[in-house]
C-alpha cells in the first residue's frame, strides 16, 4: 500500500466519522431535498401551464401549499386530535378485554379445542411481547413525544426546502462539482433519474395512502367502530412506512374493537387484510407500473438497516433512501463499472478506454461543457427548470 493510498483511506475514514456524527442533520437535509423536488415539480407545472417566470411560479406554489396546509389544519386536525385523545384512553380497555378473553380460554377451553392440546399462558406471552415492543418502539415514541424538537426540526426542514426550491441550479452545480471532472456529466444524468424516481414514489405512495384512508374510514363506519376518522388518518399516514406501517395502524382500531366484542375485533382484522391486499395487488401494480419497483424483501431489509443506524427518522425515510440508493447502485456501480467492457482484466481502465469527454477535452473545457449542460432548461426532469 502506497503512502498516497494510505492517506486517501485515512481521509475517507475521517470524513465518514464526521458524517456519522451529523447523520440526523443529513437525514433532515435529505427530507428537505425530497420536499424541494416535489415543490419544484409544482413550480414547473405552473410555468408550463401559465407561462409565468420562475419567481412568480415559486410564490404561487408556496401559496398553494400554504393554503392546502391551512385547510388540513382547519378541517382534518381538530376532529383527529379530539378523537385521538379519546382513543388513547379507550385503547387500554380493549387490550384488557383481550387478556380476559385469552385467560378464559386458558382456564375453560371451548369444545372445538382438543383436550390434549396444551395451551400457552397467553397473558404472560402478551406481557413479554409488550415489553419487546416497548423496547423496539421506545425511541420512536420518545422522538415524537417532544413537541419542541419536532417543531424545530419541521422549521429547519421548511427553511431548507424553500432555499433549495428558490435556487436549485446553484445547489445542483455545487453538488456536481464534488465529482471528478470526467464523471460530472454522468452524475448530472443520474441525479435526473433520482429525481424522476423520487417523484414517482412520492406520487404513487400519496395516492395509495389516500386509498387506504378512504377505504379504512368507510369500512370502520360500516363495522361501527368508534373514532373511525382518527383511525383512517392514522392508516393513511402510516401507509408511508411499508410493511411496518399498516400493522401499526391496525393496532388502534383493533384495541377499540376489542372493548366491544371479539367478533368486532376479528372483523377489523379481516377489513385491514382486505384493504392491504387490494392496495398491494391491485392499486400498487397500476400506479407503480411505470415507476421504480422494489422487492419486498429488499424494502424490509432497508427498513431494518436504516431504523437500526438512524433511528425513527431512518425508519420513516427508509423507502426514499432505498429508491435513491437503488438508482445510484444500478447506474454508477452496475452499468458504469460492472457492465463496462472497457475495464481490463486487472481491474484498471486502459488508456484507450477513456470516455469521449476525457479524450478530446481538458478538465477546464469539460467543466465548462458540463456547466452548460447543467443549466439546460428543456429537460422535463431537471431540477434546475
Amino acid at each position: 500500500m502506497t503512502l498516497q493510498t494510505l492517506v486517501s483511506f485515512l481521509c475517507l475514514s475521517i470524513a465518514l466519522v464526521i458524517l456519522w456524527q451529523f447523520r440526523q442533520i443529513l437525514l433532515l437535509l435529505f427530507t428537505a431535498m425530497v420536499l424541494a423536488i416535489a415543490l419544484n415539480s409544482l413550480i414547473r407545472f405552473i410555468q408550463r401551464r401559465l407561462g409565468w417566470p420562475r419567481s412568480r411560479s415559486l410564490l404561487a406554489a408556496i401559496a398553494i401549499v400554504a393554503i392546502a396546509g391551512l385547510l388540513i389544519l382547519a378541517v382534518v386536525l381538530p376532529p383527529f386530535a379530539t378523537q385521538f385523545q379519546e382513543l388513547l384512553t379507550l385503547l387500554p380497555q380493549g387490550f384488557d378485554a383481550l387478556l380476559d378473553w385469552l385467560d378464559q380460554i386458558t382456564t375453560n377451553p371451548p369444545p372445538w379445542i382438543p383436550q390434549d392440546l396444551e395451551l400457552p399462558d397467553f397473558p404472560s406471552v402478551i406481557q413479554q411481547l409488550g415489553g419487546v415492543s416497548s423496547r423496539v418502539f421506545g425511541n420512536f415514541i420518545t422522538f415524537f413525544s417532544s413537541s419542541v424538537a419536532i417543531m424545530l426540526q419541521l422549521l429547519l426542514v421548511t427553511v431548507i426546502t424553500l432555499m433549495l426550491a428558490a435556487d436549485p441550479l446553484a445547489y445542483r452545480k455545487l453538488l456536481i462539482r464534488l465529482f471528478p471532472s470526467s464523471y460530472r456529466r454522468r452524475a448530472d444524468g443520474i441525479f435526473d433519474k433520482c429525481e424522476t424516481a423520487l417523484l414517482g414514489w412520492l406520487g404513487g405512495v400519496s395516492l395509495s395512502s389516500l386509498f387506504v384512508a378512504l377505504f379504512s374510514f368507510a369500512g370502520l363506519l360500516i363495522l361501527r367502530v368508534d373514532f373511525a376518522f382518527a383511525h383512517a388518518v392514522l392508516a393513511g399516514v402510516f401507509n408511508f412506512i411499508p410493511n411496518i406501517g399498516p400493522a401499526l395502524s391496525a393496532v388502534f382500531p383493533l384495541g377499540v374493537a376489542l372493548s366491544n366484542s371479539i367478533g368486532s375485533a376479528i372483523a377489523v382484522v379481516v377489513l385491514y387484510i382486505i384493504i392491504q391486499n387490494l392496495e398491494s395487488y391491485v392499486l400498487q401494480p397500476t400506479i407503480m407500473k411505470h415507476q421504480v419497483s422494489l422487492l419486498p424483501a429488499a424494502t424490509l431489509v432497508s427498513q431494518l438497516f436504516f431504523a437500526t443506524f438512524f433511528g425513527p427518522v431512518g425508519l420513516v425515510l427508509a423507502l426514499p433512501l432505498t429508491v435513491v440508493s437503488r438508482v445510484w447502485i444500478e447506474e454508477a456501480w452496475i452499468k458504469d463499472y460492472l457492465d463496462d467492457t472497457s475495464i481490463a482484466e486487472d481491474g484498471t481502465n486502459p488508456p484507450s478506454a477513456a470516455t469521449p469527454m476525457t479524450q478530446t477535452n481538458s478538465p477546464d473545457q469539460t467543466l465548462g461543457q458540463e456547466t452548460s449542460q447543467t443549466v439546460r432548461k428543456d429537460t422535463p426532469s431537471s431540477l434546475s427548470e
